[in-house]
């Protein structure tokens, strides 16, 4: 139970559940009933003290894992975790990688396929508007309204610095608008197969953009094909031009800049409901692996996961595999 992964954010004093269930039941509590029934948990459940939500928890065995024998698995923060070879479909770490959660901004993939898919050029301008302002977390953003880019170098600030004005601008433009650019967004997913996976906006500011580790494996191999994507998700710094000023905005994953990482697509995303997540496409042990990591806490927890699932791959594979 404890590897399950950790959504509930509800304070101990006010969870109706058992100590030994708390980590095993989603934020929303509305599933308390069937993952009962799955657990085989007895005892009543208070269903008045649940809040309503529109998803399921799934609570899934995970893919098949292959790994060398007598090697121990890092323990990671992380309540999601995914490592797999595209190449082979070769799943070398899995952690709950089917549950489904909130994936925040890792959600920028897509939207960066469907501009590129959409065929709109790149060098048009566009002007950030009061509809870009976000209201739902109340973030901030250091595009001001009225700031006017090409679709380019939002694209770029999108994928790099996870700029949320700039996301949402890019399918507020999206021919047919920003309704239009969700239901593409959407058949995009089913497109690559992943099923578990819904997108209701372009930025990930919304947690009822949720996936899973196992279709986030597929967005990434997809999005990977993109060499533009690849490009602007990886590079270190970008400077725009705003009026009279030069902005410098940096890339939000750290480990873009050690160079003990060859990383050849990234994106990172944070809101409360999803925790701190990362994807990537990196040269692991020798191989071009994708790595999931969904649900950390700490500001440095998913680089620590990131950096102990590199570790240990480097020790494993080199070794004869054996099915678990």
């Amino acid at each position: 139970m404890r590897d399950l992964p950790r959504l509930c954010r509800t304070p101990p004093a006010k969870c109706p559940m058992p100590r030994s269930c708390r980590l095993t039941f989603s934020r929303c509590g509305a599933a308390l009933g069937s993952l009962v029934a799955v657990l085989g948990l007895a005892g009543p459940v208070n269903a008045n003290r649940a809040e309503a939500v529109s998803s399921k928890v799934t609570v899934a065995e995970p893919p098949r894992q292959v790994v060398p024998r007598g090697s121990r698995p890092p323990a990671l923060a992380s309540s999601v975790a995914l490592v797999v070879d595209p190449r082979t479909d070769e799943v070398l770490f899995s952690k709950n990688a089917d549950a489904i959660l909130p994936i925040a901004s890792i959600t920028k993939l897509m939207t960066a396929m469907v501009v590129l898919e959409s065929g709109a050029s790149l060098d048009e301008r566009l002007a950030i508007t009061q509809d870009d302002v976000d209201t739902e977390k109340g973030s901030t953003s250091r595009l001001r309204v009225g700031a006017s880019l090409t679709r380019g170098q939002m694209l770029h600030l999108a994928l790099m610095s996870s700029e949320n004005r700039a996301a949402h601008a890019l399918g507020r433009r999206h021919p047919g608008g920003l309704a239009a650019f969700v239901r593409a967004m959407n058949a995009k997913a089913d497109a690559l197969g992943m099923s578990s996976t819904r997108f209701v906006e372009p930025t990930g500011l919304s947690s009822d953009n949720r996936s899973s580790a196992a279709d986030l494996s597929l967005l990434v191999r997809a999005a990977s094909r993109f060499s533009l994507i690849r490009e602007l998700s990886t590079a270190h710094d970008a400077r725009v031009p705003l009026g009279r000023q030069r902005l410098e905005f940096r890339n939000s994953n750290s480990l873009i800049r050690d160079p003990a990482w060859d990383i050849g697509l990234q994106k990172t995303g944070y809101i409360a409901e999803a925790g701190r997540c990362v994807v990537m496409q990196a040269t692991l042990a020798g191989r071009q692996l994708i790595m999931v990591l969904l649900d950390a806490e700490g500001s440095q927890a998913r680089v620590g996961d990131a950096r102990r699932l590199r570790k240990w791959l480097g020790r494993t594979l080199p070794q004869r595999a054996q099915p678990l």
